[in-house]
């Protein structure tokens, strides 16, 4: 399974060319991720888990394979999934696809990945996922290939 966030491509995704600037689709990799959290556990959760909990992801890994150009006026459909749920770590899987309208077909603009490890904020130490994000994150996990 997926879990599937759309947004409009801005006029400040953009570079001169007139498509997504490369480190944009980082940056909609994070907003999907954030949407996650808002989706399954309410709209301050990632807020409360880092602030409350004091459990963070930071990325320790960040990598992008362009497929094809995304354009201001577009749809992205910023796809998650879980290639890897480890024991300190996290490693999250995104597609970026242009959806389809009555102009273009829909199709796949960037395939990323993020591996973020588990922290005690506090510290700055890797620590066990909680179980509770086991538990939020499990039907996202890919099968085995």
């Amino acid at each position: 399974m997926t879990f599937v966030w759309s947004t409009p491509v801005r006029f400040a995704d953009v570079d001169h060319a007139g498509i997504v600037y490369y480190p944009r689709f980082f940056h909609l990799f994070h907003l999907a991720f954030e949407e996650l959290w808002r989706e399954r556990l309410g709209a301050r959760a990632y807020v409360d888990l880092l602030d409350r909990d004091r459990v963070g992801f930071p990325a320790v890994r960040a990598e992008c394979e362009f497929v094809a150009p995304l354009r201001f006026g577009d749809t992205a459909e910023v796809e998650v999934s879980i290639a890897r749920l480890g024991e300190k770590s996290v490693d999250f899987r995104y597609v970026v696809a242009r959806a389809a309208d009555e102009r273009v077909p829909r199709a796949v603009c960037a395939r990323g990945r993020v591996v973020c490890a588990v922290v005690d904020l506090a510290r700055f130490a890797a620590v066990a996922v909680p179980e509770r994000v086991v538990a939020l994150l499990a039907d996202l996990v890919e099968p085995a290939r």
